[in-house]
């Protein structure tokens, strides 16, 4: 589903070029064939052309032919041109390792073609916005190399693995799920033991645990001593680098969790608003689009149940306001002290401080800064079940730790990428039965955070 978002993504950047060389279809060495013609002719703009040299293959979304006729690789993405970047704080952020090698791709193989000098490529991002990639740039300050001998390391351990000379262990990560081998690599993890079962212990930390100290499955973490582990870490500076203390006493009680009690931990009581309203909240939106098309409330008053879904009947910036504006219109008519809202990790309020920039007469910037402010206003994921619980589980998303506790989505697949697939879907076809599967699935995910927050009340009372 990424990978349709990515799609839809490129479809309307491309709408924006004005004319280019065309030069998908066909197979490989056909188009790359052609590709090299375009360029010698100093076509000015080139679509999803092939580039292969020597043992490369490479297949830039765009090719735009510069003024001393060479050739700058430019890609299309569905997510910001860089890393870190946030608007509020003007802070611009650093080059995307992943986007870098891409394009260090490209770039080395326009050299070997003779279309190129420079280390050097372009990201067109999800705001349209273009980004330069200098690729002799250094990694950081602290880090040595540079974005090109990054990519020439990654290839480096690449080609030994392309040549089944070398093999690498899956692992799991908050990504994979929307990759074509998650289950395949789901079952090797779970078949093995393996680390990256535990929440949060990525793949560079298990490989330091298991260099480092010999630790390779959960039921080995369990059993570590973090004192024998951290004063060794005291005499060797090297030992375990970028693992404190804290994490491996983290580590170690989440294997135990899931190894032993197979049961939740709250490690505090939490105190959560005694109000008479509580709202559970969740927003569908498609990045692609940089457009949110429905806010999703429950509210659950004197034990009962009702969900208002806010939500864009077409994908224009009137309707994405109209809904927006809709929303603020409710919040506005519950009494000020009288409710609370739960929602689930950062992703509303970062769409919402987009919204206020593109309708500021909707809402006001304090009224926003107020709203999540507020000591009723609660992210259960950042605020609760990050700092004071452990699970039984490899992941702490919504689905998964409601899942556990016995919810059930009505639909089969439920999924926030499939969610913008049928949006999109509903906006070709005008089906209502589609809009009212992304509502059902909306009113679900807030009905999941429902059950989360019950069952940290009933934790917290023992």
């Amino acid at each position: 589903m990424l990978w349709d978002r990515g799609v839809l993504h490129e479809e309307n950047v491309i709408k924006t070029l004005g004319l280019f060389a065309d030069l998908r279809g066909g197979k490989y060495e056909e188009r790359f064939a052609r590709t090299v013609e375009e360029m010698k002719k100093g076509t000015p703009l080139i679509y999803q052309g092939v580039l292969m040299h020597k043992d490369l293959l490479g297949i830039p979304d765009l090719l735009q032919c510069q003024p001393n006729g060479e050739y700058l690789p430019e890609d299309i993405k569905s997510g910001s041109g860089m890393e870190g970047a946030d608007d509020d704080t003007g802070e611009e952020g650093k080059p995307k390792k992943h986007y870098a090698v891409q394009l260090a791709l490209y770039s080395e193989a326009l050299q070997g073609l003779g279309f190129s000098t420079k280390r050097a490529g372009r990201i067109v991002d999800i705001n349209l916005q273009t980004v330069d990639y200098d690729l002799d740039l250094p990694l950081g300050p602290k880090t040595p190399g540079t974005l090109w001998s990054y990519y020439q390391d990654t290839k480096a351990k690449v080609i030994p693995l392309l040549k089944n000379e070398t093999q690498n262990k899956p692992a799991m990560a908050s990504p994979c799920k929307q990759c074509v081998w998650y289950e395949s690599c789901k079952k090797w993890c779970k078949t093995n033991d393996d680390l990256s079962n535990v929440f949060y212990l990525g793949y560079s930390k298990r490989e330091k645990l298991n260099a480092d100290a010999g630790i390779s499955t959960v039921t080995q973490l369990k059993d570590i001593d973090v004192d024998v582990l951290t004063q060794r870490k005291k005499k060797d500076k090297k030992f375990l680098h970028r693992i404190g203390e804290k994490e491996l006493v983290s580590f170690k009680a989440r294997a135990e969790i899931l190894k032993v009690s197979k049961k939740p931990r709250l490690y505090q009581p939490v105190c959560l608003p005694t109000v008479p309203i509580e709202l559970y909240f969740d927003i569908e939106d498609d990045p692609t689009q940089d457009f949110v098309y429905l806010h999703g409330v429950y509210e659950r008053k004197d034990g009962k149940g009702t969900f208002y879904p806010f939500w864009a009947k077409t994908n224009t910036r009137d309707d994405e306001k109209k809904a927006w504006a809709e929303y603020w219109a409710y919040i506005r008519s519950l009494p000020p002290n009288g409710y609370s809202v739960y929602y689930y990790s950062s992703h509303e309020k970062t769409n919402y401080k987009r919204l206020l920039k593109r309708y500021p007469d909707v809402v006001t910037q304090e009224d926003l800064d107020a709203f999540f402010a507020r000591d009723n206003t609660v992210d259960l994921y950042t605020d609760i079940i990050l700092k004071h619980t452990d699970w039984p589980l490899s992941s702490y998303s919504v689905k998964e730790i409601a899942t556990y506790l016995g919810f059930k989505w009505r639909d089969e697949t439920p999924s926030g990428a499939l969610s913008i697939k049928w949006y999109n879907d509903y906006l070709a076809s005008g089906d209502q039965k589609i809009m009212q599967r992304i509502l059902e699935y909306n009113e679900d995910d807030c009905k999941a955070m429902m059950v989360i927050k019950d069952e940290l009340i009933k934790l917290s009372v023992g």
